[in-house]
């Protein structure tokens, strides 16, 4: 019976030895968002520019704007300044207003925006990290209007989780800065 015993547990050791086995590759989301369409913004403002038919415009005062995104839970804020010999204050900020955000960001990269044909000039700011905003930007003729826009979404930052969704609205807010003209 021993023999048996010791028969049974060899063979089932033997028999038990194969490949090791190797973990899954974690699996990854993917979103596939549904490409925008661009409209003409249909308001009376100072300024004027492509927006995506996916969004939701909301009209504030002081010619100030809310691109909403409600199947993303975001939103776009636009605040719109007169330029009366103040730019550098109106730069200094907006500036301010990005860089609030260094404590929770890993990195704030800025992109300088340049069109010349429009007088339209600006930066844009990409904040990784966990971050209340994930994109700002700004852009101005540099003598009469500013424009100061800001990527809001409506949930704990959460970088890793919002990706996807800044990468598809980032798509947007580049439209924006690339068909805007001002009215003045």
């Amino acid at each position: 019976m021993r023999k048996i015993l010791v028969v049974l547990i060899a063979s089932t050791l033997l028999l038990s030895c194969k490949d090791d086995v190797l973990p899954k590759p974690k699996a990854y989301l993917s979103l596939n968002y549904t490409p925008a369409d661009y409209k003409e913004l249909n308001v009376q403002r100072p300024y004027s520019f492509l927006i995506s038919d996916k969004a939701e415009l909301k009209e504030e005062k002081n010619n100030w704007l809310k691109i909403k995104y409600p199947k993303l839970k975001a939103s776009i804020d636009i605040t719109y300044r007169p330029v009366d010999g103040n730019l550098k204050e109106l730069l200094v900020e907006s500036e301010k207003l990005v860089y609030k955000h260094a404590v929770k960001a890993e990195q704030i990269v800025p992109k300088d925006y340049v069109n010349e044909e429009h007088q339209v000039y600006g930066s844009l700011y990409e904040i990784t990290g966990n971050a209340a905003s994930q994109i700002q930007f700004h852009v101005t003729d540099s003598t009469k209007n500013f424009i100061k826009g800001s990527l809001y979404f409506y949930t704990k930052p959460n970088y890793d989780s919002v990706l996807p969704a800044v990468a598809y609205i980032k798509r947007d807010i580049m439209k924006l800065m690339e068909t805007l003209k001002w009215k003045n």
